[in-house]
């Protein structure tokens, strides 16, 4: 029987950072899942980019209910792992924690519902354990979009409202909400030309009005009563806004100039009057407007029964909300779902990640008690 740490440092060994193929470590996660005895349904397809990815849905037990654990396999990019003894995709234990990429976001906690199940062994189950490991989480959240709309075992869960639990690393706290997403490219076209001559047309002079009334708007989501939401923290949209006009040289006029916004809608909240204005914003300054992605907020019921229980299993008094996003933003139709897991969301992304040896300890324990309650 495999330890957390060992399930844990075997998925941290493989480089599935979002823009690569997440096919290998899902292959290994299959082979597991069959050794455990799980009915196995895999989804592949092929990202915007011509890559592979892999999307795995495992059932064990029969009927419906029980419990669902969903995770991702990707991983962000590593451009400056701070640890000059061993690489990201190389698990070290030091000082009682695991390092390495993916080690808290979120393999560690896959690592954990594993070593659960694994050490549940052959006893019977009155209700089912649905594992589901999607691709591309980091990037928009396609995998679990594709679970949502084409997986059979996913419509099971639907069907019987499996108790769902999304292990991102919340250092076991019960997050019962999160904001969505909505992000948006606006283009200005010029010409290029050499800046003495007075022959380009330099984009961003007509990109900056449209700037101006990004300024009033963002002050305006900052401020105005109607797009807060004191739940959470902070209780704002929090428009980002950013530039990029690819120019060459200080002396040659922009041909383009990019500006990309991203916000955060928050629950009940509805968005369509932001992006009205800023469509009309750029259309009246002759701009190229592009909607991009798009995530629904995550909201249950923060005194529901089934979050109260999720408080027993966390050792916790309240429930909370996070300004990030998660999968849960796809699976919208299940009831019974929250996001908790072991790990520090502060530790995800970082140059050092890591995830310490006894929150593995701990998520472990906890998902079992949960499969003792609802599956066995």
């Amino acid at each position: 029987m495999l330890s957390p740490l060992q399930f844990a440092s075997e998925l941290i060994e493989f480089d599935s950072v979002s823009s690569k193929t997440n096919v290998p470590v899902t292959e290994h996660v299959a082979q597991w899942l069959r050794g455990l005895h799980f009915e196995l349904e895999r989804i592949d397809y092929v990202d915007a980019a011509g890559v592979p990815k892999a999307n795995l849905i495992g059932k064990l037990g029969s009927g419906l209910g029980g419990m669902a654990y969903f995770c991702h396999t990707d991983v962000v990019p590593v451009n400056n792992w701070s640890l000059a003894d061993h690489g990201p995709f190389q698990p070290v234990v030091r000082d009682g924690r695991l390092y390495g990429r993916g080690s808290t976001d979120m393999k560690g906690s896959l690592a954990c519902m594993l070593a659960a199940v694994e050490a549940m062994g052959q006893r019977p189950l009155r209700e089912p354990v649905y594992i589901c490991c999607t691709a591309d989480e980091e990037v928009g959240m396609h995998g679990a979009e594709i679970v949502a709309r084409e997986s059979r075992l996913y419509r099971e869960i639907v069907a019987g409202q499996s108790r769902s639990i999304v292990g991102e690393p919340t250092r076991f706290e019960v997050i019962y909400g999160h904001k969505g997403g909505c992000g948006l490219k606006v283009t200005s076209r010029g010409k290029a030309a050499h800046s003495s001559t007075n022959r380009g047309i330099n984009a961003n002079w007509r990109m900056i009005p449209f700037l101006q009334q990004m300024k009033e708007l963002y002050e305006e989501l900052e401020s105005s009563p109607e797009w807060r939401n004191e739940e959470f923290d902070p209780p704002t949209t929090s428009l980002n806004l950013g530039i990029n006009d690819h120019n060459p040289g200080i002396n040659v006029t922009s041909a383009q100039s990019i500006c990309t916004l991203y916000f955060r809608a928050m629950p009940g909240m509805n968005v369509e009057p932001i992006l009205t204005r800023i469509r009309s914003a750029a259309e009246a300054c002759g701009l190229e407007y592009h909607q991009g992605f798009r995530a629904t907020p995550f909201y249950r019921q923060a005194n529901s029964p089934f979050i109260q229980e999720c408080l027993d299993f966390a050792e916790v008094k309240t429930p909370h909300t996070v300004s990030y996003g998660t999968d849960a933003a796809r699976f919208g139709e299940l009831q019974n779902c929250v996001i908790m897991g072991p790990g520090d969301i502060a530790q995800a992304h970082t140059s050092d990640e890591w995830v310490s040896l006894a929150d593995l300890d701990r998520g472990v324990e906890m998902y079992g008690k949960m499969l003792e309650r609802w599956c066995l």
